[in-house]
């Protein structure tokens, strides 16, 4: 057998079981010459090639699948040297474990062939069955509880780094109610919006702090903004869909009501966030500040805030600042449950609650407090419509004018203003009364309004708008635009003085001049009664003489616009009087214009205040905090002179002694004025006046009718929209059930509207001193636009025609001057036509009433209504 030949049957082993020849240097890889060398160790050929064969377990070699010598029974031939070394290659690619630590062999000791193999397994490990096999070992609980604790920990801190304190308020937690008050600022008008009255904390009896700490949050002073306990309870609850508790913290809950931002929904995210702004809250804001906002943001029911609730409940005068301790734990146990009726047994029980909870915290102070404690009586709950009986006129009237200089009802209704308004709330009822008495027994179809109006301010100190604005919301004096009749022709008068003029002069007393206007029916203007061919000024004013101040007015330098001018810086819609102008020419002179009592209220007043006229206004000023926020708007100018003021109101004087409305004056107190009655008797007016008071009366009558011409009575002073007021579907505001109609009243100036304002004036004037008006002043030159009559020479004849007694010599109600309600048996002479009983001539021609109308004539028709919507 060749030298180096492997036996049958047997593998090539690794070179570390080969042999190298002597006098050689070992190769790597290279297959052994020779078996008379010693064997290398096995690190030694690990340390040349890096890498050991891995060896069999068992002795045996196995046989090679591809082996074709094994197959025949006979011998390879030998290899070549460098087949050898590639075989030695791929058997050292196969090693899988490489150290550089000797490794020990796996042959047995002293022997050189292949190692033993591995000896039997011992016994399996015990692997947990069932269940077991799923709970994990407490080594990985702990380590899992540790990480999920540090990420929540982690999680929350980075969550309360990026909670940032709310610096907005929600709009409902700092609204206060507006009060507006009568003119002498302490008695209220009526209170507008949310109640509640923001306060100090030192405004706040202790009572009522201890109390709502000992029921809402006991740890208030100790905790840091949260309540652990309460907390959990409350997201339990909250998570199960349950109502959310009253567990929260009075940080918490405060927060909750008083910033921006932080909602009311019921949801887990909200209750977080509201958890970190309140410890943020207590880390940034003092606890008596907290309190302090709690409680002026907090519900009780019928008031928001503490202050506002005191007077709720117990009364106006009683103030959070005089709260009982009983009182304070009536408020506290309402927190829970405002809507609590005010004795309900849930909130007697939690009143009880409240109080031993005092006892227990602070027995020193309420130690005894469960033994005496009686729970509390309330007022009565007012239902008072804020709008209701006269009180909405004057409320409307005030928003307005606020409204008009910037400040808008919600503002008023949210802000917290103190109105002083310019009614006086004893002459509102006076007001009241002069015109309910004065109508008593007239239909619904009548209205009236009466305004007066303080001539050294513009303040409208008292008026008549309706008796309940709930049911009635139109404001007679205010919105009734009529047309002002005679009740004009004081502007004109005082047009003619300034224009240098005098009451001396001689005016026309039956006819005009000229004869033909322009812009007047070829028939020119007429009087109701006949005054003579020639009358002076004071006489034209007290008879109410048509045909004298429309030719005054066409006498001016500017004609008409000299009255149009002085009556638009008196006040009055220069539009208005524009339009009048372009459309009746000179019948307004004599009162075609639309006005209302306001205006005529306030424009009289030039007379009654030596000619400077104050814008009519209903607010003194607005308070905010207990500062002025809003003042008075009270410009003044002068209109006319004062010496035209005194004239002009010499010849009104006579109207009370002894023209249209004699004998109705105010006794000894002298007063001026003057009546006006619109054609038909569709409209009737007294203005007047005094040094303290200007004030307007204005009548007049609506019918109700249908289409079909049926008259309806009115429901609440109004036309009805529907069928009795009841919902239906053919008729609305849009196709209405009836309409008002414009008819006769019946009466003229002179009667139910000087009665009216005389009734006031009276009662207005009770207790003030008499006031004189100013001296005849004289001002101006005659100036005759028809000859002087020629005067009846008496003994006892007397220049000056303005003294005391009537400077005419006729006797009121007999004479043709005195005469009143004409006709009164007079009949006019010469080319007059005859004027009959139904108020025509017998030339059909329509004339005016007890003072000619406005301007007798073919006057403007009526219009349809005396309300003028958006006027």
């Amino acid at each position: 057998m060749n030298e180096g030949t492997p036996r049958p049957g047997r593998r090539r082993r690794s070179s570390s079981s080969r042999s190298v020849p002597q006098g050689s240097p070992p190769q790597t890889g290279e297959p052994s010459r020779g078996s008379g060398q010693p064997q290398r160790r096995p690190e030694a050929a690990f340390e040349q090639t890096g890498a050991m064969a891995a060896q069999p377990y068992d002795g045996s070699p196995q046989p090679r699948r591809d082996d074709p010598a094994t197959q025949r029974g006979d011998q390879p031939p030998p290899r070549s040297r460098s087949r050898a070394r590639q075989d030695t290659n791929t058997v050292s690619n196969q090693e899988t474990v490489v150290s550089e630590s000797p490794r020990r062999s796996r042959r047995r000791p002293g022997q050189g062939g292949p190692p033993e193999p591995p000896g039997p397994p011992g016994p399996p490990k015990k692997n947990p069955g069932g269940w077991r096999r799923f709970v994990p070992s407490w080594k990985i609980v702990m380590a899992g509880f540790v990480v999920i604790t540090a990420g929540l920990f982690g999680m929350i801190m980075v969550a309360y780094a990026n909670t940032h304190v709310p610096t907005g308020t929600q709009d409902e937690a700092i609204a206060q109610q507006s009060t507006i008050y009568y003119s002498d600022a302490k008695t209220p008008i009526a209170h507008l919006g949310m109640k509640r009255e923001i306060i100090e904390l030192e405004q706040m009896a202790p009572q009522v702090r201890d109390a709502t700490i000992a029921i809402e949050n006991q740890s208030f002073y100790e905790d840091s903004g949260i309540s652990i306990p309460g907390m959990i309870r409350s997201l339990y609850m909250t998570a199960t869909g349950q109502q959310l508790q009253g567990a929260s913290t009075i940080t918490q809950q405060m927060a909750r009501n008083y910033y921006d931002g932080l909602s009311q929904e019921v949801s887990i995210k909200r209750k977080i966030n509201e958890i970190f702004v309140a410890v943020k809250l207590d880390d940034t804001l003092t606890k008596d500040e907290i309190l302090k906002r709690y409680l002026n943001t907090v519900n009780f029911g019928r008031a928001y805030g503490v202050e506002a609730a005191s007077k709720a409940y117990f009364g106006e005068r009683v103030t959070a600042a005089k709260l009982t301790p009983e009182q304070g734990a009536y408020l506290a146990a309402r927190i829970q449950q405002p809507n609590w009726k005010a004795d309900e047994p849930a909130l007697r029980a939690r009143f009880k609650a409240v109080i031993d909870n005092m006892a227990m915290l602070w027995p020193e102070k309420y130690g005894n407090l469960p033994q005496t404690a009686k729970f509390p009586a309330t007022a009565k709950a007012s239902n008072d419509n804020e709008l209701g009986g006269i009180k909405g006129y004057m409320v409307t009237e005030v928003l307005k004018e606020l409204e008009a200089r910037g400040l808008t009802g919600d503002e008023i209704r949210s802000g917290g203003y103190e109105i002083i308004s310019t009614f006086d709330k004893r002459l509102m009822k006076a007001a009241r009364d002069a015109v309910t008495s004065t109508m008593r027994g007239m239909s619904k179809e009548y209205h009236a309004g009466l305004a007066a109006v303080n001539p050294k301010n513009g303040r409208v100190v008292a008026f008549y708008g309706g008796t309940n604005y709930v049911t009635d919301p139109w404001n007679e004096p205010f919105q009734s635009k009529k047309q002002a009749a005679s009740a004009f022709k004081p502007y004109v008068l005082a047009a003619w003085l300034q224009a240098g003029y005098s009451l001396k002069s001689y005016v026309p007393g039956n006819e005009t001049v000229p004869k033909e206007l322009p812009g007047v029916q070829e028939e020119g203007i007429r009087n109701s009664h006949n005054v003579g061919r020639s009358v002076d000024v004071v006489k034209a004013t007290a008879q109410s003489v048509n045909t004298a101040f429309v030719s005054m007015a066409f006498a001016l330098p500017n004609k008409l616009d000299d009255v149009k001018n002085l009556v638009t810086a008196a006040g009055f819609n220069e539009k208005d009087m524009q339009d009048d102008v372009d459309v009746h020419s000179y019948q307004f002179a004599i009162g075609s214009a639309p006005v209302t009592p306001v205006e005529q209220a306030a424009g009289y007043s030039i007379f009654a205040n030596g000619g400077k006229y104050t814008r009519h206004h209903v607010v003194i000023e607005v308070r905010l905090n207990k500062q002025v926020v809003y003042g008075e708007q009270k410009p003044t100018k002068n209109v006319i002179d004062a010496g035209v003021a005194a004239d002009s109101t010499v010849a009104m004087q006579e109207v009370l002694r002894s023209g249209t409305a004699a004998g109705k004056g105010l006794g000894s107190r002298p007063a001026a004025g003057k009546t006006g009655t619109n054609n038909d008797e569709n409209g009737a007016w007294f203005v007047g006046y005094t040094p303290q008071y200007s004030t307007a009366v204005g009548f007049y009558r609506e019918e109700c009718r249908t289409k079909s011409g049926k008259v309806v009575p009115p429901l609440h002073s109004n036309c009805p929209i529907t069928p009795g007021g009841k919902p239906s579907k053919k008729y609305d505001i849009n196709n209405p059930y009836t309409r008002p109609h414009e008819v006769s009243l019946g009466f003229e100036g002179a009667g139910p509207p000087t009665i009216a304002w005389q009734k006031f004036m009276l009662a207005a004037h009770q207790g003030k001193p008499i006031e004189q008006f100013p001296q005849k002043a004289e001002v101006g030159l005659p100036e005759n636009i028809v000859p002087s009559p020629t005067p009846t020479p008496t003994p006892s004849a007397d220049d000056n025609p303005f003294t005391d007694e009537d400077p005419f010599g006729d006797d009121p109600g007999t004479g043709e001057d005195g005469c009143l309600f004409p006709p009164c048996g007079n009949t006019p002479t010469g080319d007059d036509p005859t004027v009959d009983d139904d108020g025509t001539t017998d030339d059909g021609f329509p004339q005016g009433g007890d003072d000619g109308g406005f301007g007798g004539g073919l006057a403007p028709a009526p219009r349809p209504t005396g309300r003028i919507e958006g006027q």
